[in-house]
């Protein structure tokens, strides 16, 4: 299995900041503090440095894992696409939602966060499937 391109795993995870400075701040921010019981001076708390930094890593590892999974020749961008919907779906909003029973926390915030996920790896499956 080869490793993708590096350039779309490093867009690909950039989609997932750019996708999420939208989703939660413009989109859901309110709501998700809300569901989360987060006021802005508890966010505002937090070491945005450290925070972003790993983030930004972890999305890198995301990417680089969808990537591999995507690497054919004969995958393209709708294709991509559907697999990064499929992963996000399919997995990481069911994950979050099994979470979330045990967590007691809302059906709002898992398709907040499900569906952002969702989202993100649906854009990340396009980027890699047209870039591969």
């Amino acid at each position: 299995m080869e490793f993708p391109n590096w350039w779309a795993v490093l867009l690909a995870a950039a989609s997932n900041f750019i996708l999420g400075g939208i989703w939660f701040s413009l989109l859901f921010g309110k709501l998700w503090m809300r569901e989360l019981g987060f006021t802005e001076e508890q966010l505002e708390r937090g070491n945005m440095l450290k925070i972003f930094s790993l983030a930004f890593i972890f999305n890198l590892f995301i990417a680089s894992f969808l990537g591999m999974s995507l690497n054919h020749p004969d995958i393209g961008a709708a294709q991509g696409a559907l697999y990064g919907f499929l992963s996000g779906f399919g997995w990481v909003f069911f994950a979050i939602a099994v979470n979330s029973l045990y967590e007691q926390r809302s059906w709002r915030y898992v398709l907040i966060t499900g569906g952002f996920w969702t989202i993100s790896l649906t854009i990340m499956g396009l980027i890699l499937g047209a870039w591969g």
